[in-house]
């Protein structure tokens, strides 16, 4: 993988910014999220549940390398949508560039936090925090 996360980020803000209006950004969230490969069912446990979501969440990891590959899925189209999103950021990079990436700010320059519910959107910091930390697992 040549790009970064900021360069995945700097696409992701170019298709936003030509959406008009926060129903047609949610849709395309939730269109991210029709592009998520099936979760096997053997990943579909506890321990990959993402707490404090207001759906249910499963977040997997692996490790190749230095890499870090992750596959998730949610019971909610907007919850698949808002790990697909992330996916597309985090997935396939190294635990380092996984762990200096401001999160936060990426995710208020798509605006996503104040488009989504306050549950939604903490579910979505959980996810985040998720990432984070099978990145410091496998730094």
């Amino acid at each position: 993988m040549t790009d970064t996360i900021d360069a995945t980020l700097d696409e992701l803000a170019d298709d936003f910014d030509v959406l008009e209006d926060w129903e047609q950004r949610i849709a395309y969230v939730i269109d991210l999220g029709k592009d998520l490969a099936p979760l096997p069912d053997a990943d579909r446990i506890e321990a990959n549940k993402v707490p404090g979501c207001a759906a249910q969440v499963w977040l997997a990891s692996d490790r190749d390398g230095d890499r870090l590959t992750f596959r998730a899925d949610s019971d909610s189209a907007i919850s698949k949508g808002n790990v697909a999103l992330l996916l597309k950021l985090y997935s396939n990079r190294p635990a380092d560039q996984i762990l200096a990436f401001d999160a936060k700010a990426a995710l208020d320059r798509l605006g996503l936090p104040q488009a989504l519910t306050p549950q939604r959107a903490n579910g979505l910091n959980n996810m985040v925090g998720r990432i984070r930390q099978a990145a410091l697992a496998a730094g």
